[in-house]
């Protein structure tokens, strides 16, 4: 146990006072002249010796008892020289280790305590009875709140706790110490969220010979998966095959995605490719284009229609359902009971444009499963090499137990800073809110799906620091022989294709215990979707800062 540090202030303090307290022994002299004349000349000098040496024992032991005294009763502590009058750090002794270390164990105790006040008084304003002129819905607390505001709490307390102690540890005393502070921590913090028992479905029994043809050109490869699904919800609620673009007007969908699983979760064949809807016609047409955007109609410009006319197919008459939409300057949300009585046709092939910005049922489009009854977890998912290969890659370099970043940094300055509210964060402050994430999830490592620039990786690498230890930021390595982890891609001629990379890091982040998107991205939609879909999403997934705005904004140009 440590010596108490008072008690070594107290004796360094007494070293300094006592010898000033010490009183000079009175002169013979005066004693002396005191009795010269009453005693002899004999006498004189024998009763000089005699009161010299009583007064010398006498002054010698006073102060010493005065001592013994003093001390035992605690007095030191009473006579400390103020800090303003401490001698000079020269002649003071060295300050006691111990003491610094309570000192700094109180204050950082202190601070702790006041941000658990802060967060109690948060959530205590959240639960106040609401007045007249609010409503109860706006302070209204979720249980997913409070217990992720308890959690907090204890783990505050956890560190105050910890805080105390530290100065109180020393060698294996203070392991013990630690080993004891046992606050039985819900191992949920982060649990995962639960699948909703009923869904709201449709059943997709599409006619043999009527065909819905996808056509998606907005953005990249995210944006038409986000096309492809909306163009599976009006293929089932029309009762049609949806058909699948070629190639060569769109992605190889085959490469990244597994569309005979699709046709397998829905129990018959409602998804065909374009090679499979040629095979048996001599002549390949779109009837008719009744399109859902209506400026431009159906989002289509005339470099497609050229591509379309390229691959030998005809083209009925471009109209849009809803001309009066043209003037709008955001989509108008539709519904079931708006689409039917506009895109119902008895044409064999119809075709309605790019689906990418149609706001159409999205809370049915957008929960978990879709909005089509099947038997499996999700129907637009990665193919099966993609699932392989990312698991393997998870159990070589990530493990059970990780947080996935998806960064995105390549164009989204510009991006981001002319929307209301920026979504382009310092690096700093991207490193502070990521570490509020670990701590939450409690996880040894991140993996970062990014197309940020090494500077800038490096630089929230290094502020990546959490109890004194780095939490290290993952990257899928370049290919090399001696790793078998994407052994299947290359082997399957996969391997070094850019829109298979990017569906590997979509599964990658999708299988995470916790994920960090970026606010805007299309491809961090796509994640939380599949995470939705395979039951992965978690109670700590969120957008990176999200509810906050960068500390500094740069200005437009």
């Amino acid at each position: 146990m440590d010596r108490d540090p008072s008690v070594s202030d107290e004796d360094d303090d007494l070293e300094t006072l006592v010898p000033q307290n010490h009183a000079k022994p009175p002169s013979s002299s005066f004693h002396v002249a005191g009795l010269r004349a009453a005693v002899p000349p004999s006498a004189a000098s024998l009763g000089r010796v005699l009161w010299s040496r009583r007064y010398l024992l006498l002054f010698v032991a006073l102060p010493v008892l005065f001592l013994v005294l003093f001390v035992s009763l605690g007095g030191a502590s009473s006579l400390r020289l103020p800090a303003s009058i401490r001698l000079p750090s020269a002649a003071a002794p060295a300050a006691d280790p111990s003491a610094s270390r309570m000192r700094d164990a109180e204050l950082r105790a202190l601070y702790l305590l006041r941000s658990q006040r802060s967060g109690l008084l948060a959530l205590f304003n959240r639960t106040a009875a609401p007045t007249n002129g609010s409503s109860s819905g706006s302070n209204a607390v979720s249980y997913a709140d409070l217990h992720d505001a308890l959690l907090g709490q204890i783990k505050i307390n956890r560190e105050i706790q910890a805080a105390l102690l530290s100065a109180h540890r020393t060698g294996a005393a203070g392991n013990a110490t630690e080993d004891g502070l046992d606050l039985d921590l819900p191992a949920d913090g982060c649990r995962r969220r639960e699948l909703p028992s009923n869904r709201r479905t449709i059943e997709w029994n599409p006619k043999k010979d009527r065909f819905l043809f996808a056509i998606c050109v907005s953005g990249q490869m995210s944006n038409h998966l986000i096309c492809l699904e909306k163009h599976m919800f009006f293929a089932a609620l029309l009762g049609r095959i949806l058909v699948v673009p070629s190639q060569k007007l769109d992605y190889q969908y085959d490469r990244v995605l597994d569309i005979n699983h699709i046709n397998d979760c829905i129990g018959r064949k409602v998804v065909i490719t374009y090679e499979e809807f040629t095979e048996k016609r001599k002549k390949v047409s779109i009837d008719q284009f009744i399109c859902y955007a209506a400026s431009p109609p159906c989002f289509i410009d005339e470099d497609h229609v050229k591509k379309l006319k390229g691959l030998g197919i005809s083209l009925g008459k471009i109209q849009a359902a809803w001309p009066e939409d043209a003037k709008l300057k955001e989509p108008k949300k539709r519904f079931v009971e708006d689409i039917m009585p506009k895109f119902t046709t008895d044409a064999e092939v119809l075709a309605i444009g790019d689906m990418f910005y149609a706001d159409v049922e999205e809370e049915w489009v957008m929960q978990p499963g879709g909005p089509l009854a099947h038997k499996c977890n999700t129907l637009i998912q990665p193919s099966r090499l993609i699932m392989l290969t990312a698991q393997r890659f998870v159990q070589t370099f990530l493990g059970g137990n990780y947080i996935a970043l998806h960064f995105r940094r390549h164009g989204f300055l510009k991006f981001c800073n002319v929307k209301k509210e920026s979504c382009f964060f310092p690096i700093p402050q991207a490193a502070e809110c990521i570490l509020r994430i670990v701590e939450k999830a409690n996880a040894p490592v991140i993996y970062l799906s990014t197309d940020a620039a090494e500077s800038e990786t490096s630089l929230l690498q290094s502020l990546v620091v959490f109890n004194d230890r780095q939490v290290p930021l993952v990257k899928r390595p370049e290919h090399h022989n001696s790793e078998k982890w994407d052994a299947l891609l290359y082997r399957n001629h996969m391997g070094g294709d850019n829109q298979v990379e990017a569906m590997l890091d979509k599964t990658i982040c999708a299988l995470s215990n916790v994920f960090i998107g970026a606010s805007g991205s299309t491809f961090t939609e796509d994640i939380l979707r599949l995470r939705r879909g395979w039951g992965s999403a978690s109670h700590c997934d969120e957008y990176l800062c999200q509810g906050e705005l960068p500390n500094f904004i740069a200005e437009l140009d």
